[in-house]
């Protein structure tokens, strides 16, 4: 009997153990599992808010919307450097701090600058912070270079991705010269549009219609014609490429991804240099189609004279 009752609390000896060993083993995975979740969790924590590598302090933004006027939203230096947290700018221009850019976002509105049909979401450069008055010539020499991509573009009816203007250098007359040809504003052409143009870069130019056109001549828009145009080889779709924009007196070039060149060394380029210039980045937008738009993202944008 004894050893009858020996045997059963061996027995259950043996069962307490196993289930306590089982038990142990449930309790060590489900922490093994619990701390992989918590540092998958901690992973996320530490990921990185990426910021775009631009400084806006010499640089105005344009917006697609319209002020009480009639006439598109500008936000000037200081103010610019707080727009991502301004109320008006945030639908047009906005941090995407997963790709580390700006996202400059323009569609059809009623908000249009001066001659042209078309609205944009772009930066005007401002050598002297909130003043318009003071630009740079070829003679001068000047240099941009940005990182950017496009982020998303609507097509048109013929299923081909809409265009739009992404760089540019744009002509302006001092006020003597203004004065002199009688005209209400100091715009003059732009010499420079880069395009994003159904996954290509596309360049235009200005050329004279009279190489023989005086000085004071060449200051009125019409004195000056869009040349053929210039498609670089590389396609660049949706993805990250760079631009770099070099003028120096009587030349301009154009490169794309430090791979491609484009050389502008004429007697157009060397008459234009009777202009005052300045330039612009962002998201020209060239439609006006029903619930069309376009998204530029900019990673980096760097200006030096």
């Amino acid at each position: 009997m004894k050893k009858f009752r020996k045997e059963i609390l061996i027995t259950i000896l043996i069962v307490f153990l196993s289930v306590n060993a089982i038990s142990q083993n449930k309790k060590s995975s489900v922490t093994e599992s619990d701390l992989k979740t918590e540092q998958k969790h901690k992973k996320k924590k530490k990921k990185k808010v990426k910021l775009p590598k631009i400084d806006l302090s010499h640089w105005k933004v344009t917006l697609p919307v319209a002020n009480e006027e009639g006439k598109p939203i500008e936000i000037n230096p200081p103010e610019i450097l707080d727009f991502a947290s301004n109320e008006i700018a945030k639908p047009y221009m906005y941090i995407d701090s997963t790709k580390g850019a700006i996202v400059f976002h323009a569609m059809p509105t009623d908000s249009k600058t001066k001659n042209t049909k078309y609205t944009r979401s772009e930066l005007r450069e401002q050598m002297v912070p909130g003043d318009n008055n003071t630009n740079w010539t070829f003679a001068d020499g000047a240099y941009m270079k940005g990182k950017l991509a496009m982020d998303a573009t609507t097509r048109d009816s013929d299923g081909k991705y809409h265009r739009t203007i992404i760089m540019q250098i744009h002509g302006r007359l001092t006020n003597e010269q203004r004065d002199l040809i009688g005209e209400d504003d100091n715009n003059a052409p732009p010499m420079l549009k880069i395009y994003w143009d159904k996954g290509k870069i596309r360049v235009k130019t200005k050329v004279l219609k009279n190489l023989n056109a005086t000085d004071e001549e060449l200051l009125h828009e019409d004195a000056w014609d869009n040349d053929d145009g210039f498609n670089f080889e590389e396609e660049v779709g949706f993805r990250k490429f760079t631009l770099e924009v070099k003028v120096s007196e009587g030349k301009m070039v154009i490169v794309l991804n430090g791979n491609e060149f484009k050389v502008y060394e004429s007697i157009h380029i060397r008459r234009w240099g009777v202009f005052e210039n300045y330039f612009k980045a962002g998201n020209y937008f060239q439609s006006r189609d029903e619930g069309s738009f376009s998204k530029v993202r900019f990673y980096e944008l760097e200006v030096s004279h």
